[in-house]
């Protein structure tokens, strides 16, 4: 894979920072090393010393002094050292991702905390786009994405999809605009990354197949563009087997993947990762380190302990516990469809995630119909304007 061309300008002018080098340098060093580099504050001055936090299985997560003190210190960007070490074990253990073990500059699979995966794709889209970029992305597209891609000026070039995902056929339309070879020549501008959300997709609810996967990723491979997996809903797949993920088939190492425990640990702690080929996660971790310059420290630590606590089984326990909980939340909104909408709309039933994608018949873009209707509704009007102006 050569790397170079998915990067811009300033992403390749980024360069280690001096003093978030030095914090990660010292903390790998002994605890009677001082350093006055850094700028670090006396985290005896805090003025928070212990917390005990209860679980819902009655276990407790203690702050004693000292670990308070880290929790509350800085720390290194990419992520604490031993919530990196759990997470990617984990990833192994569901994905076995084949570049697992290949040589770094051949894209060897790393992984970074990130502040939220939404952080993390925000990096990766300043990484790769370029103003007049062409990027792919599945229609209907997540909202948060169109926000974060319209200021960078590329263009989106949507793939149309269906219950089951993007439908390979409508890419292999639109990518036959194009030459395979033409990937080479930065003129031809050929799409540089698709987008997908595979599982429980927002807002639509479809999941993409494993075959539909295969075929994408042999697209990928044909006309050389990376592939960004943005699975929040990865750990609410209703069924089981879950379905083979494209990290899981990615040979070339050209898939970006973000993950996310904002929908089964919590969403306030703002904890995602993001795991791809090593020379592309180093250039995210750059940008972390002059941005946020690091995730929580206390947040990771919380969530840290509580994976060591639980181990992979009792993590994947509560997964399990989380998916029966929005089974029953999807059944019953599909009941209240079928009493209330049978006739009027259509939809099809989500095999993950979170979302109902509902088709009014006989109107083909409802914008109107929230206008006017919504906004009669005096509790809806600062909804309904929203909706208008972001349509």
């Amino acid at each position: 894979m050569n790397y170079t061309r998915f990067i811009t300008a300033a992403s390749a002018a980024r360069k280690p920072s001096a003093i978030r080098v030095m914090t990660e340098i010292l903390g790998k060093s002994s605890k009677s090393v001082l350093s006055l580099a850094t700028g670090a504050p006396n985290p005896n001055t805090f003025p928070f010393k212990t917390a005990v936090i209860t679980t819902d299985n009655k276990e407790t997560i203690q702050f004693d002094e000292e670990m308070m003190k880290r929790a509350l210190q800085y720390s290194q960007s990419a992520g604490l050292p031993e919530l990196l070490s759990w997470l990617k074990q984990l990833q192994v253990k569901l994905h076995n991702p084949p570049t697992i073990h290949y040589p770094p500059s051949q894209g060897q699979m790393d992984m970074c905390v990130t502040c939220g995966s939404q952080e993390g794709l925000c990096k990766v889209f300043e990484m790769i786009i370029n103003p007049g970029d062409n990027i792919l992305v599945n229609e209907p597209i997540y909202s948060g994405t169109i926000h974060a891609v319209q200021p960078l000026g590329c263009n989106m070039i949507n793939i149309s999809s269906d219950e089951h995902g993007i439908i390979p056929d409508s890419l292999r339309e639109i990518l036959s605009r194009w030459k395979p070879e033409d990937s080479k020549n930065p003129e031809k501008n050929t799409p540089k990354f698709l987008y997908t959300v595979p599982n429980g997709n927002n807002p639509a609810g479809s999941s993409l197949t494993t075959n539909r996967k295969k075929e994408i990723y042999e697209l990928a491979r044909k006309y050389d563009f990376l592939i960004i997996e943005d699975d929040p809903y990865y750990f609410m797949q209703f069924s089981k087997p879950w379905a083979p993920t494209f990290l899981s088939m990615d040979v070339d190492g050209r898939v970006i993947r973000a993950d996310s425990f904002s929908k089964v640990l919590s969403s306030g702690l703002r904890i995602g990762f993001i795991t791809g080929p090593k020379p592309l996660i180093e250039r995210i971790v750059l940008h972390v380190q002059v941005s946020t310059m690091h995730p929580s420290t206390f947040a990771q630590l919380l969530v840290s302990q509580l994976l060591y606590q639980w181990g992979e089984e009792g993590f994947l326990a509560h997964v399990d516990r989380v998916i029966d909980f929005y089974r029953k939340q999807r059944d019953a909104l599909l009941a209240a469809a079928d009493k209330w909408l049978s006739g009027l709309a259509e939809w099809y039933v989500p095999t993950a995630g979170m979302f109902l994608w509902v088709k009014i018949k006989g109107l083909h873009d409802v914008r109107k119909l929230i206008e006017e209707k919504a906004f009669k509704k005096e509790a809806f009007q600062g909804l309904a304007q929203l909706i208008k102006e972001s349509l």
